[in-house]
């Protein structure tokens, strides 16, 4: 996960024999039971090509280019760039990455809406050519350090605007003033990108507005002399395939309609969730416990409480791996570890916090759950994507073990569709668990 892991090299457990990644939870527990307990992450790699297959079956015109910020983990970038997916980067750490795992540079987009003139130095020294840009200010430099780049211009949403209160991306008004401002300085400006936030609620309206305008701006910029031949619709793929579905039904008529294949047009999309969330579990270890009640005092022996709550520290946080819930971004329950929940069994209203005594540690405000004590273990899935990684050096582990994980049938899928894995394979065993 991004931020948790920086090593080149990282080992792969190939699963064989029916072994499930429950199996290999339940090993790498009872390995930190045996040691301090530290929260660790179980990453599969087969979820990746499968999200791949996926992504290529239900919008198969739309190019994904993966944004880095989502998840830097080496295996991520390793598999992705194997498949061919282009990259979205948005510092110089992230563009150096990508180029070491061979990515070309021809396939990559430099993300930013005011970047440092060391990261556009980079790019131009590394022929990263395609630029994100979205002011007069942004022109001026690039054409001063990156004279032959090729440009995307940012185009404001609607649907972006509504979500966030910071200006995102140039005005339709505004983009013919950049177009010829552009003409001016010598740069070559070659399509438009734009956003449209996974939670929009209507898809069709947003899409049919932004693509409208997208079209308007491909009409400046070819009266212009410019050649126009890049579309990037953005992120907001959830890793839902039902919304992923969604987006291409609303989006491909009006692709037909305004960007039509014989147009020649390159239409590129930024699925960061889409392919990281659902890879990576979580596995955290309870380490305090607190019973909140209004009316403790009064139980008799045996009497059910219903007001009883339970308040519960995990070894981490919001300081860690739960980091994007500073973002404002929620965290759904947990499972816990070796637990299945029968019909009759009560359950409790409870809340998950950090190790930390700040309020602002809270990980999960409410979910039910059964009474637990302190040494359970607690599962979060759909933990691929990690915010906020600077935020990462508070965590109460320096740095989270990471189990890359892929089984047999997978590990042959991968290889046939050209995934050439450097790391070290080996095969998990639950033996080395069971003494």
């Amino acid at each position: 996960m991004k931020g948790l892991a920086d090593k080149p090299n990282y080992m792969i457990e190939l699963l064989e024999g029916g072994v499930t990644l429950e199996d290999v939870v339940d090993g790498h527990i009872c390995e930190q039971t045996l040691v301090e307990k530290n929260a660790f992450v179980v990453g599969n790699l087969g979820a990746l090509m499968r999200q791949h297959m996926c992504w290529q079956n239900a919008a198969p015109r739309l190019q994904p280019y993966y944004p880095v910020k989502c998840n830097s983990s080496p295996a991520v970038i390793e598999v992705l760039a194997s498949l061919g997916l282009g990259f979205v980067c948005a510092s110089k750490a992230e563009l150096s990455l990508v180029l070491e795992h061979g990515v070309p540079p021809e396939n990559i987009i430099l993300l930013g809406v005011f970047k440092q003139l060391t990261l556009i130095k980079h790019a131009a020294k590394n022929n990263v050519q395609h630029l994100v840009c979205e002011s007069e200010a942004e022109l001026s430099k690039i054409a001063r350090l990156h004279p032959n780049a090729k440009l995307l211009l940012q185009l404001a949403t609607e649907a972006h605007a509504a979500e966030t209160s910071m200006a995102f991306g140039s005005s339709l008004k505004n983009c013919r003033h950049l177009l010829e401002a552009a003409k001016e300085l010598g740069l070559d400006v070659v399509g438009v990108t734009f956003h449209v936030p996974s939670s929009c609620q209507d898809l069709r309206q947003a899409y049919t507005r932004s693509l409208s305008d997208a079209r308007c701006v491909f009409d400046m910029g070819v009266d212009l002399g410019f050649n126009m031949n890049i579309l990037d619709i953005g992120g907001g793929f959830t890793g839902s395939e039902s919304q992923l579905t969604q987006v291409e039904s609303a989006v491909q008529p009006l692709l037909d309609a305004y960007f039509t294949q014989l147009s020649g047009v390159q239409v590129l999309a930024q699925p960061g969730n889409f392919y990281v969330a659902s890879a990576f579990s979580l596995a955290v270890s309870v380490v305090g416990k607190k019973v909140v009640t209004r009316h403790l005092d009064s139980l008799g022996p045996g009497e059910n409480n219903e007001d009883t709550q339970f308040l519960y520290h995990m070894n981490e946080g919001v300081y860690g791996p739960f980091s994007c819930k500073l973002l404002g971004n929620s965290i759904s329950a947990p499972s816990v570890h070796k637990h299945a929940l029968c019909g009759e069994e009560v359950v409790y209203p409870s809340s998950l916090w950090g190790p930390s005594l700040d309020q602002l540690d809270q990980v999960v405000e409410r979910c039910l759950l059964p009474e637990l004590s302190v040494g359970d273990w607690l599962l979060f899935s759909n933990m691929g994507v990690c915010g906020l990684d600077e935020f990462s050096c508070l965590s109460s582990s320096a740095q989270l073990p990471i189990y890359y994980t892929v089984s047999t049938p997978d590990w042959y899928e991968m290889q046939e569709a050209g995934v050439a894995l450097d790391s070290a394979v080996k095969n998990f065993s639950m033996l080395q668990y069971s003494a």
